[in-house]
């Protein structure tokens, strides 16, 4: 059967036009043939104008020519051309050419890093200097008789654009890579079947090289030397993980998948297990304070307690942190294995932490009626919400109560108080968080209502429900003080003179302010004009569409044109939150960036020896891009656990019909999300009513030619589950719009136009 309806302008819909040296030194010439041919060294801004138009790569001698520039003229050339470079305003594009900042030359070397869902590979580029991720390249088949592209090869590809962020690649020589360094999948009978379901291919077990593995098990293998260059390639197992559907093996998986470490060195171990309790000797005493912890009931670790109480006509509000520092020093055991975790990671049946249970379980965890030493800060705010003060110390601590969140509110709305706290507590908590929310208000914040989804487990490790996290007061009470003490943070290392570890979000990029603007317009919204947005100019138009069929696809849509947040010591200060300095001081257990930020003020407020030490602050700099990555690797872990989880409750439901919205138009199809949980999964575009496809970008969406039909982000629609797969954890549904429901025998549907 022919393949249904490719889109025009995805990879797929071929062009005969000429490719390679040749149409590229047309496409340059056109470019030249539009420069002013002055004589003149040109200006940078004319220089980046010729750049953006040449579409390519260009050499110095390409622009002297263009300019007219004589061979005296050159040396002051290439010295703009080396300033512009440094501005940003080029990217180097070989020995002797540059080209745009954002764009990918004519030819470039690049890594396969997976495949689309008709398997063919997709590559990355090895060098990118743009802003932002870098672009998907979606790379030819190779002709026949040659090997396809595995996962982590790299080649020479020849490169045209084919849409903003997307190139198409063409293999002119196999330069390193090939198979992967190691295999995770699941062994059967004399194969591996991968878990990352972008890896199409299996892997044979040659005879006496399956480790003791059994079918069933979850296997870490490593490539063979092959032979042939046709069928399953070669592989031997090195480690037998887990059975595949058992209790745990979902985020087990996905702690190799990702690279997660999960086994602590023997020596952290016993540094964390020789822990004692410190004492109140040097340390202010707050354990008259009834601190209170409120945590969601599936927290594994309680690091922070909030006090409130009426100061005159405003508040006093003090958070006090468990104190790591004390028992993670620079550069011991304990802190080397927390900089390679960079966080812990947590998954719906496990946490993998990033200290040893006897601390983040322990000596760090503030417990109910025991003793355990702190950073505080207490700080002091008007009726508004307005900071007037705020005071930093080292104490020890004593929690008078473990509340939910649940419970906290509970008791609130109720009018009591929690076992072990006195009259007016709950009150004088949500008092404070009000006039903080207020003061949050006033100065505009982008504040997106996504839900977040909760996966219960049963007593076997079977998901037994997916719910939404409720987004309650007493959370966002918790959320108001955290930001506050963060905020408090930044701003005493500044006055300090220490190195911060900051918290930065900038503004979005002006390629994604674009693209959303264009979104908005086929909505009939809009943005302020110019690129000076604030935070406040989002909320206004989040509150355009509150309780509108389109808030949720506005919500979503805002959130992908924002820049992700980062760990740096340069304060680029905090967009989302409308802040100028931000630094994560909260959560030390489960974040090294605020066991940096501990030790920069012990250091700067001279609270003990064991301090920021000049050598750490000397990698602040590396330390920050480390420990960012490491953040992202464990939000893709969760996730992935998440859709495995959840691929596994739905494949007992395949079959059945699900309302869901349309959440992502591609060249190859549509992603669909299901209202009732949140499965995710796609709708290949062979799946769709015969028709030719064609995709518009600006407006996301996809509409057939001849049938007329549409379909648009955020649309929704009925689906058919007929697919899921817990072992890589996709999903793929049929979309029932535009299918006609007939019974008996049915003629064959008309072929459109290819």
């Amino acid at each position: 059967m022919p393949r249904r309806g490719p889109p025009v302008k995805g990879h797929k819909a071929r062009s005969r036009a000429a490719s390679g040296p040749a149409a590229s030194a047309k496409r340059r010439g056109t470019a030249l043939q539009a420069a002013a041919t002055t004589g003149e060294l040109p200006s940078k801004a004319a220089l980046r104008g010729f750049l953006a138009e040449a579409k390519g790569r260009v050499t110095k001698s390409e622009i002297a020519r263009a300019f007219g520039l004589s061979t005296d003229q050159r040396p002051a050339l290439r010295h703009m051309m080396r300033e512009l470079a440094e501005e940003g305003g080029s990217s180097p594009a070989g020995k002797r050419a540059i080209i745009a900042p954002g764009r990918l030359p004519d030819m470039a070397p690049v890594e396969v890093t997976g495949t689309d869902p008709d398997g063919d590979p997709i590559a990355r580029p090895l060098q990118w200097d743009g802003e932002g991720r870098p672009p998907i390249i979606y790379m030819r088949p190779e002709g026949k008789g040659r090997p396809a592209l595995a996962v982590g090869e790299r080649v020479l590809a020849r490169l045209k654009p084919i849409g903003a962020g997307k190139y198409e690649g063409r293999t002119f020589k196999r330069i390193a890579g090939g198979a992967p360094a190691r295999i995770l999948g699941v062994y059967e009978e004399g194969r591996i079947i991968p878990t990352d379901r972008r890896q199409k291919g299996e892997w044979m077990v040659p005879t006496g090289e399956a480790g003791g593995a059994k079918p069933g098990d979850i296997v870490l293998a490593e490539p063979l030397p092959a032979t042939r260059h046709f069928g399953p390639k070669p592989a031997r197992i090195i480690e037998s993980l887990g059975v595949m559907g058992e209790p745990r093996s979902v985020s087990l998986i996905c702690i190799h998948a990702h690279g997660i470490p999960d086994v602590f060195p023997a020596e952290a171990v016993r540094q964390a297990e020789a822990a004692k309790g410190v004492t109140a000797r040097g340390r202010v005493d707050l354990r008259d304070l009834p601190l209170v912890t409120i945590d969601g009931d599936d927290a594994r670790d309680f690091d922070d307690a909030v006090h409130a109480e009426a100061d005159g006509a405003g508040w006093k509000v003090t958070v006090a942190i468990a104190d790591v520092a004390h028992y993670v020093g620079p550069d011991s055991h304990l802190d080397r294995e927390a900089w390679a975790r960079g966080n812990s990671v947590y998954f719906p049946d496990r946490v993998v932490p990033m200290l040893p249970e006897a601390l983040s379980n322990g000596w760090c965890s503030l417990r109910p009626r025991e003793d355990r030493g702190c950073l505080f800060v207490e700080m002091n705010f008007d009726g508004a919400g307005r900071k007037t003060g705020h005071r930093f110390g080292r104490g020890i601590m004593r929690s008078a109560a473990r509340l939910t969140y649940e419970q906290a509110q509970a008791s609130f709305e109720a009018g009591s108080e929690p076992e072990g706290l006195a009259d007016g507590h709950m009150a004088s908590l949500y008092g404070a968080f009000r006039a903080l929310l207020a003061a949050r208000e006033a100065r505009g914040t982008l504040d997106l209502n996504l839900p977040e989804r909760r996966v219960l487990l049963d007593e076997k490790g079977r998901v037994s429900a997916v719910v939404p996290r409720a987004r309650l007061d007493s959370r966002r009470l918790i959320e108001e003080f955290m930001v506050a003490a963060n905020v408090c943070a930044a701003e005493a290392l500044e006055r300090l003179i220490q190195p911060g570890m900051y918290r930065v979000h900038d503004r979005p990029s002006d390629l994604k302010l674009e693209g959303l603007r264009q979104f908005l317009r086929s909505m009939e919204l809009s943005l302020p004009p110019g690129d000076r947005l604030h935070p406040r100019d989002f909320a206004a138009l989040l509150a355009q569409v509150k309780e509108s069929p389109q808030e949720r696809l506005v919500h979503e849509t805002v959130l992908r044109s924002q820049s992700q947040a980062a760990y740096a010591p340069e304060n680029l200060g905090h967009f989302g939150l409308a802040l100028a300095r931000y630094a994560h001081f909260t959560s030390p257990i489960r974040r090294y960036a605020d066991l940096l930020v501990h030790r920069a003020l012990i250091r700067g407020l001279k609270l003990g020896s064991d301090g920021l030490a000049e050598v750490e602050a000397a990698r602040f700099l590396e330390t920050g891009e480390h420990i960012t990555a490491t953040e992202r690797r464990a939000a893709a872990a969760e996730r992935d656990a998440v859709d495995r989880y959840l691929a596994a409750y739905m494949s007992e439901r395949v079959g059945n019909i699900f309302a869901a919205r349309i959440s992502g138009v591609t060249r190859f199809g549509l992603f669909v999300t299901l209202e009732e949980n949140g499965a995710s999964g796609i709708v290949p575009l062979g799946s769709l009513p015969d028709d030719r496809w064609d995709q518009d970008e600006a407006t996301q969406r996809l509409a057939g030619r001849r049938t007329g039909l549409t379909f648009t982000l955020g649309q929704s629609v009925e689906v058919r589950l007929r697919e899921a797969t817990a072992r890589t954890g996709g999903m793929v549904f049929h979309i029932m719009q535009g299918i006609p429901q007939r019974t008996g025998r049915q003629a064959p549907p008309r072929r459109g136009r290819r």
